[in-house]
């Protein structure tokens, strides 16, 4: 009997090492794929190449290792004009961070600000607007797209030549105006509060804005930090709805995802700034990796602490 346990222990033990090393031989292959088109565009932006008669290559090339490699591309990134504007890369830039933080501090008040009511508040039709929330939450946001831009258009908020600026406005309007139907995860992490804290602030004569801004509010730092993580990320690395509602003729109010994709694909394109465009694209990428390196600890509590209860 002692020899078939150990047998049978022997056998489950080689099942989970066979186990494991299927599973991170698949990880390994599924990370090295994930990472390979990362690599390459660094690689690209900093690949520093000449033809025999000095001319520049900037376009793509067929060795995936840059010969020589340097910071050219960087430096005609930000002194270069295109579409006929200035120093277009850095006007790119401010835009498309203008509009990320407006929307951020719009959209993180909205989010926690519905998901306090539908949290800790108790009214007629409460379910099924979380229900109807929930349904709605499964159809993918460009799909609205086309009315949210006639919507705009109406109003002189998209595509506006004359005012160009009214256009920023409306695309800010369509980033933050249906934040609150996203309250799930910050509804959960209020719902982990107590709620004598906040019966206790009712019999003290508090108001529900004064819970919210006294009480919940500064409990809720990780969900806090959470959510503006994601309301900055959204317009900062956002493409179609900026590209319809800006529009084309308006290089100089246009966000970074639109600007970089014109300079390959628009109407002044060149395929020999792609080299400039991958230096573009690691740009982008440094704020929304150093914002989730230094702020990770929080963004995985506001997580985790949102998913305990629904």
């Amino acid at each position: 009997m002692s020899t078939l346990n150990t047998k049978k222990v022997a056998s489950q033990s080689r099942n989970r090492r066979i186990s494991l090393a299927v599973t991170y031989a698949v990880l390994v292959v599924l990370a090295v794929i994930w990472l390979i088109p990362i690599v390459w565009i660094i690689l690209s932006a900093f690949r520093c190449e000449y033809q025999p008669d000095g001319t520049f290559i900037g376009k793509v090339t067929s060795n995936f290792f840059p010969k020589s490699y340097g910071l050219k591309n960087f430096r005609d990134l930000f002194t270069a004009s295109y579409s006929n504007v200035p120093h277009a890369f850095l006007r790119w830039m401010l835009n498309t961070l203008i509009i990320a933080a407006v929307d951020c501090i719009i959209s993180t008040f909205l989010v926690l600000s519905v998901a306090y009511c539908m949290s800790k508040l108790k009214f007629r039709m409460r379910k099924p607007f979380m229900n109807i929330s929930m349904i709605i939450g499964l159809f993918p946001g460009f799909m609205s797209m086309i009315a949210i831009y006639f919507l705009l258009k109406s109003i002189g908020l998209a595509g506006n030549t004359e005012h160009p600026a009214y256009s920023v406005i409306g695309l800010i309007l369509a980033y933050s105006a249906g934040a609150g139907m996203g309250f799930q995860v910050a509804k959960g992490f209020f719902d982990v509060i107590p709620n004598a804290l906040v019966e206790s602030a009712k019999l003290d004569g508090c108001t529900n804005f004064q819970i919210f801004h006294r009480i919940i509010i500064p409990l809720a730092k990780p969900i806090i930090i959470y959510q503006a993580l994601m309301s900055f990320t959204g317009p900062w690395m956002d493409f179609i709805f900026a590209k319809v509602i800006i529009g084309a003729d308006n290089p100089g109010y246009w966000t970074v995802s639109v600007g970089l994709y014109s300079m390959l694909f628009g109407s002044f394109s060149d395929a020999n700034l792609f080299t400039q465009f991958a230096a573009g694209c690691v740009i982008v990428a440094i704020p929304i990796v150093t914002l989730f390196m230094f702020l990770q600890r929080y963004y995985v509590e506001g997580v985790t602490a949102g998913a305990v209860k629904g």
